[in-house]
């Protein structure tokens, strides 16, 4: 396919392209209860080929350079295979941007992921995953009601005109589940999980903290008043909230001006009286999408930005190197252990409606499923109201726990503490 395709790029004129081959096998198994519903085994070879069409400046300086991409499967004939190329490129002249050099070309042999999740049988890494997810249901009054898990392994490959050609094996695990409690309100609580490796014991661990949370939300009471709170989030949470750095130090958000942060800058700002942000991005995977080497980059050392990242065009454009796209942040920072950090009074919200990170506000929030009201000895399960946080405000005091949480995307504390965040009550 590979071939024909070369050789369709070359009848369309087209001298300046990127293929990019996915081959990906995927076992899904789907549950109602505990009892498997359907069980489906995919096996799918597809193809997106990007091409690039530069476009005469009408000012007279360097050409516009446009892409746009058309994605291709085996089943199609030549001249199918050439009429979706063709439209690619006449579209690319109507998406024209400033001039750019394409990534410098990578020509080495594959690289292979190791391991038992890259290695051993979608079926059996499937069932050690299944077990992993249903041994924590064991109760009567929370269990779950249904289930979702995909595993999946591929290899991927990336040449260009440029004279790119690299290949790599990557494999997740990854799914959601629905955890339900009865008495003595009817409530059920979505969870999703994502995991680079056979990790049962952090998967069996968030369904026993699912099954612990839903059980207390179906007896929480809609009693939180309106006012300001020390706001503990953890899990996701606090991975979402951290996503605010990643972005806005991200290469398209500088170079459209929808942030002005500069290279060894203090982001987190002056006077800060809680700990100092230790951020890395990591590479999951040995190449980007555009054939681009990546390797883990520090982001933040003690608040102050290190470095831009993102896809080639906008590093070009800013004249640093390219990085690629990032797929997992790392957090190193953590100096209170999770049972400490809860011991002062606080709002411990772990289950939202909708929780989000606004990285062009620097706002952060959502509608609250279920919270702990914590003061002293005494823990409220209570639902309802709203959060409305700022990181620009609330980063001169972050504290993060000692405990850890780790997903396919996140490895950094499981919790933060931050200070006077506004909550909109319930009653």
């Amino acid at each position: 396919m590979i071939a024909r395709i070369q050789k369709a790029l070359e009848k369309c004129g087209i001298s300046l392209w990127r293929v990019n081959e996915t081959v990906e096998e995927t076992a899904e198994l789907f549950f109602v209860k505990k009892q498997l519903d359907t069980r489906r085994v995919k096996d799918v070879r597809k193809y997106e080929v990007t091409v690039f069409r530069d476009v005469e400046d009408t000012g007279g300086g360097r050409p516009r350079r446009g892409f746009t991409a058309a994605r291709l499967v085996s089943s199609m004939d030549d001249g199918q295979i050439e009429e979706e190329l063709r439209g690619a490129y006449y579209a690319a002249q109507f998406a024209a941007n400033p001039y750019y050099e394409l990534p410098d070309p990578v020509k080495a042999p594959m690289v292979e992921k190791t391991g038992p999740l890259a290695e051993a049988p979608l079926a059996e890494s499937a069932g050690k995953m299944v077990k992993a997810l249903f041994a924590p249901d064991v109760h009567e009054d929370a269990f779950l009601n249904s289930a979702e898990v995909f595993v999946h392994r591929k290899l991927l490959r990336i040449l260009s005109s440029e004279g790119a050609d690299v290949s790599y094996t990557d494999a997740c695990v990854k799914g959601e589940f629905v955890v339900q409690c009865r008495e003595p309100e009817d409530v059920e609580i979505h969870n999703t999980f994502f995991y680079d490796d056979l990790n049962g014991e952090a998967l069996s661990g968030k369904v026993t903290e699912a099954l612990a949370f839903v059980r207390d939300r179906a007896r929480a009471r809609r009693v939180l008043k309106s006012g300001k709170y020390d706001l503990v989030l953890s899990g996701n949470q606090v991975a979402e909230v951290l996503s605010y750095y990643q972005s806005r130090s991200s290469a398209s958000a500088v170079y459209a001006k929808y942030s002005t942060w500069q290279q060894g800058e203090d982001v987190q700002g002056a006077d800060v009286t809680g700990e100092r942000l230790d951020v890395t991005l990591r590479a999951v995977v040995p190449y980007s999408e555009e054939g681009i080497p990546m390797k883990d980059m520090s982001l933040l050392e003690a608040g102050k930005l290190q470095a831009y990242h993102g896809p080639n065009r906008f590093c070009r454009y800013l004249g640093v190197k390219p990085t690629g796209f990032y797929g997992k942040l790392a957090c190193a920072n953590g100096t209170l252990p999770f049972a400490e950090m809860k011991k002062k009074p606080c709002l411990w919200a772990v289950t939202f409606s909708d929780f989000q990170m606004d990285a062009m506000s620097g706002h952060f929030g959502g509608e609250i499923r279920l919270a702990y009201l914590i003061d002293g000895d005494t823990v409220t399960p209570v639902t309802g109201g709203s959060v409305n946080g700022s990181v620009l405000e609330a980063q001169k005091a972050f504290t993060f726990s000692t405990d850890r949480y780790v997903t396919a995307s996140y490895d950094g504390p499981y919790a933060m503490r931050i200070l006077d965040v506004s909550i909109a009550g319930a009653s």
